[in-house]
């Protein structure tokens, strides 16, 4: 019996002493006070208080080290705690280190036995370094607020059900919703005032936008063409990104990025334009007429072009020389106009240069049909034209040849075929129509 009493006392000693290694050694300060004096303090609370060593601490009154503002709250708190082992919540208070400073803490009050009676037992935790990444954070995030508010770029975060949690001005100046960032945020896409259209300017449903594809799959999806139409009329061209806010995170919000491209848009088709019409007549120029022919050409199936008409106007030089360029430029485009107006939406109209156009018929076409359009065009072109005062009369010359399936010549040799064909039509008087369906068969009409 005596044994075993005395293994339970070495057990109790070998238990204390571990527990006092433990308090030393620990990273959060270890305080007991009693009746308002501190008796205990570990090495982890001086350092904290900026004491020398824990003798500094032990033997002063508690209020000594706690701010004015916190001391209420304290003592509130000690009065609570009435049965042994009872403890307060964690709360945070400010303490007031040796040097005067001020740091703030977490605390945990323990009325726990001391010797011979209840003493308090605080766990002190220094909250310096956790409110100095906190604070990091929060300039971090008033940095970023601040970018991307001043962003030309629209910026949205979008929930997992669709809805816009954020959106900054540039998002609402895009969006035109007036500057107000409320008729966003909490709204989904089907409750906005505007149409999203895709790149060929068709309805796109919500579901199928890039950012819809992003929240189901976590995918990346970059430089993708989207428009909108506004509640004020205008259609804005988009050019977006999207992405998880968090992709570790598989409920992130989804972060959609635009720019605005209508101008850039609009300046590039005008462009393409130029680069493919005529600047006096707004027709077809050479290069595009080359290239609609080339596809055609390329096609296996139905070919999409039956017939190329080369168009020459006779004496138009004449003109150019007894009444001005000024005057022949008029008289081209009141015949561009007068084309377009005699041959169906789908038929190309084009201007070679000078006083030649060309035309590709689209479909199939019959010999009898091509015959009474050329008589229909020559008819039309020979109306008088009023021109400044000056009345003229237009006449044509039309060549005609016939592209089929399997046609093996070149653009190039197609044109050359319908000019070849234009020259036969010519009689003395500059009048006439030509058909030619191969260049060994070229014949007027």
């Amino acid at each position: 019996m005596d044994q075993d009493k005395a293994d339970i006392a070495v057990d109790a000693e070998q238990l204390a002493h571990r527990y006092r290694s433990l308090v030393e050694h620990t990273p959060d300060g270890i305080v007991v006070h009693d009746r308002g004096t501190v008796v205990y303090a570990n090495q982890a609370t001086a350092r904290l208080l900026a004491a020398d060593n824990a003798d500094q601490v032990i033997g002063q009154p508690l209020t000594s080290f706690v701010h004015p503002r916190s001391v209420p709250g304290m003592l509130d708190r000690i009065r609570q705690l009435t049965n042994s082992g009872s403890a307060s919540d964690p709360t945070e208070m400010s303490l007031i280190r040796v040097d005067g400073e001020i740091v703030q803490v977490e605390t945990v009050s323990v009325l726990t036995a001391w010797h011979d009676h209840l003493a308090y037992q605080v766990v002190i935790h220094d909250l310096t370094a956790q409110r100095a990444a906190e604070a990091a954070q929060r300039r971090a995030e008033q940095h970023f607020t601040t970018v991307v508010s001043q962003l030309e770029e629209g910026v949205v975060v979008i929930d997992r059900d669709g809805r816009i949690e954020s959106a900054n001005p540039a998002a609402v100046r895009i969006f035109g919703t007036d500057g107000r960032t409320g008729a966003l945020v909490g709204a989904t896409i089907h409750e906005l005032p505007l149409v999203l259209l895709d790149a060929n300017a068709q309805p796109l449903p919500p579901g199928r936008h890039p950012v819809a594809r992003t929240l189901a799959t976590g995918e990346t999806i970059t430089g993708y063409i989207f428009g909108v139409d506004r509640e004020d009329g205008q259609r804005r061209w988009l050019s977006g990104s999207s992405r998880l806010l968090n992709p570790g995170d598989p409920d992130s919000p989804a972060v959609s990025s635009f720019a605005d491209i209508t101008e850039f848009r609009a300046s590039r088709r005008q462009l393409e334009y130029q680069a493919t019409h005529d600047s006096l007549t707004g027709l077809a120029n050479r290069s595009l007429i080359l290239s609609q022919l080339a596809g055609a050409l390329a096609t296996s199936e139905d070919l999409p072009v039956s017939m190329v008409l080369f168009i020459d106007l006779d004496g138009f030089k004449a003109i150019n020389d007894t009444l001005g360029h000024a005057i022949g430029d008029t008289v081209l485009q009141i015949v561009a106009q007068r084309l377009q107006r005699a041959l169906r939406g789908n038929d190309l109209v084009g201007r070679l240069g000078g006083d030649e156009f060309l035309v590709l018929l689209s479909g199939r076409t019959q010999r009898v049909d091509i015959d009474s359009l050329v008589l229909r065009l020559r008819s039309t072109m020979a109306e008088p034209i009023i021109a400044r005062g000056h009345r003229i009369e237009v006449n044509a010359s039309i060549g005609v040849t016939e592209l089929e399936e399997g046609d093996n010549r070149t653009p190039e040799a197609v044109l050359h075929d319908a000019d070849l064909a234009m020259y036969r039509a010519k009689p003395a008087g500059h009048e006439g129509a030509g058909l030619g369906r191969r260049p060994n068969n070229t014949h007027a009409s």
